[in-house]
């Protein structure tokens, strides 16, 4: 075994199995005690251009890695996106675990199944190089039992009697509910966020539970973050808050968007109903703050099922992804989904690999479905006037002179749509096929087909 350094401490961390050396580092240091590494990434796209794909990191690839992902960097670009989000690279804990990504036992290093930073380096800069942002999941909440800053304890909240407490109201009892009323603790939870910032070419983060840590808190971290030189970072917020978007973050996750989007498939909820989420979930968005929408994640893949399971196989999954691509907010995707998998990447992750089997008709699409939101600025920045039905999601998309219309049938069965006078008689331009014409009074769809078109 090597020599300690003075700084650090080694604890031996199991998992799958297999054992091997994490180095630990010194709890009492708050500073962030890194120098830049090369360049900071200059393409980090505007929030509004946004297209975040999630990756597993224990379920991408056979090794189940970082040095794993490279491999496929090509194929993610080639997709349409232009944000890599991956899911904790941090050492998970040992003291009462589940195994759980998100129970966190050093800040400041990586989970040594996943390999070094010189190989979260290398991903970094292999998904740079291709006109990616990259993203690190950030647990600010809480920690694991055995985390290095324990021997901080008033770093963490206690009972009556002193004894350090899992998150109130949750039985999420693998971890440690952090003290947001201590100073110290919080510099070092915003330090940590810049080594990785610094030492890694980070370009943000997805904020696990963003609704436990206060306001305040995400107000002093992300405006901290913000002014670090040379670095545009975003910043996506899992959370239902409603300050959320006032704190600072680019995007949150569209929870109620998904659920509703679900009862549409599954209960035959109105489709209409979705307009109201909209006005719901933007109240409190300005300057281009986005809502990130999907159709699938690490928690609701391994708990619901499949996009594939909840919305109506390949077509209906196809035609709701349209909506989540271009109705209001930006594109998410997990990995996977974008060749049907059809079996469920599952909790804790540690076995489930995704079937990279090809689906070219169903990848051909998606790649499809972001090439036009990619070059349309109609989509991205256009104002939204929705006049959907029960069955179908209709809207229209307008940049100044420049119009969109959407159709999108979220039945499986057929549907006329009946137009709008202000519709029926105009001509358009299907975007994919490239077929001019006019519009009559109505549109008969197909089950689970879409239209798109352009003025």
């Amino acid at each position: 075994m090597r020599k300690l350094l003075p700084a650090l401490l080694l604890v031996i961390f199991f998992c799958d199995s297999k054992c091997a050396v994490a180095q630990i580092t010194d709890p009492a240091a708050i500073q962030v005690s890194a120098s830049q590494y090369g360049k900071p990434f200059k393409g980090v796209p505007d929030r509004r251009d946004a297209a975040i794909y999630q990756v597993n990191i224990r379920s991408f690839s056979p090794s189940g890695d970082l040095k794993g992902i490279i491999p496929r960097l090509d194929s993610i670009k080639v997709l349409g996106v232009n944000i890599i989000y991956l899911l904790p690279i941090y050492p998970v804990g040992i003291l009462k675990s589940t195994n759980s990504p998100y129970c966190v036992r050093d800040y400041r290093a990586i989970n040594p199944d996943f390999g070094t930073i010189e190989d979260l380096r290398a991903l970094i800069n292999g998904a740079h190089k291709r006109g990616m942002a990259v993203m690190l999941d950030w647990v600010a909440n809480h920690t694991s039992w055995d985390n290095v800053w324990m021997k901080n304890r008033s770093w963490y909240m206690t009972d009556s009697l002193g004894k350090i407490i899992s998150p109130p109201g949750f039985h999420w009892n693998d971890v440690a509910q952090l003290n947001f009323k201590n100073a110290d603790m919080r510099l070092a939870m915003i330090n940590s966020m810049k080594y990785w910032v610094l030492t890694a070419n980070v370009d943000g983060f997805r904020c696990d539970y963003a609704d436990g840590p206060p306001a305040d808190f995400w107000i002093q971290a992300l405006d901290s973050l913000r002014n670090i030189k040379g670095h545009k970072l975003l910043f996506l917020a899992e959370g239902n808050r409603k300050d959320l978007f006032a704190d600072g973050f680019d995007f949150n996750f569209g929870f109620k968007f998904y659920g509703n989007l679900k009862r549409v498939y599954g209960r035959g909820k109105p489709v209409t109903s979705i307009d109201s989420i909209n006005t719901d979930e933007y109240k409190y968005a300005s300057e281009g703050q986005q809502m990130a929408r999907y159709l699938t994640n690490h928690d609701v893949n391994s708990s619901d099922g499949t996009p594939l399971k909840l919305f109506g196989g390949e077509r209906g999954s196809v035609a709701a992804f349209v909506i989540v691509a271009y109705m209001q907010g930006i594109p998410f995707i997990y990995d996977g989904q974008e060749v049907g998998m059809q079996t469920q990447l599952k909790f804790p992750f540690t076995k489930s690999k995704v079937d990279w089997t090809p689906n070219p008709q169903l990848t051909g699409e998606y790649k499809k479905i972001l090439a036009f939101r990619n070059k349309s600025e109609v989509i991205r920045r256009g104002t939204l006037g929705a006049f959907s039905n029960a069955d179908v999601c209709a809207f229209v998309k307008q940049l100044g002179d420049k119009k969109v219309l959407v159709l999108s049938n979220l039945r499986n069965k057929p549907v006329t749509f009946s137009l709008s006078a202000n519709l029926a008689g105009t001509r358009w331009k299907n975007v994919f096929t490239g077929e001019k014409s006019q519009l009559n009074n109505s549109i008969d769809l197909a089950p689970y087909t879409y239209l798109v078109f352009k003025n």
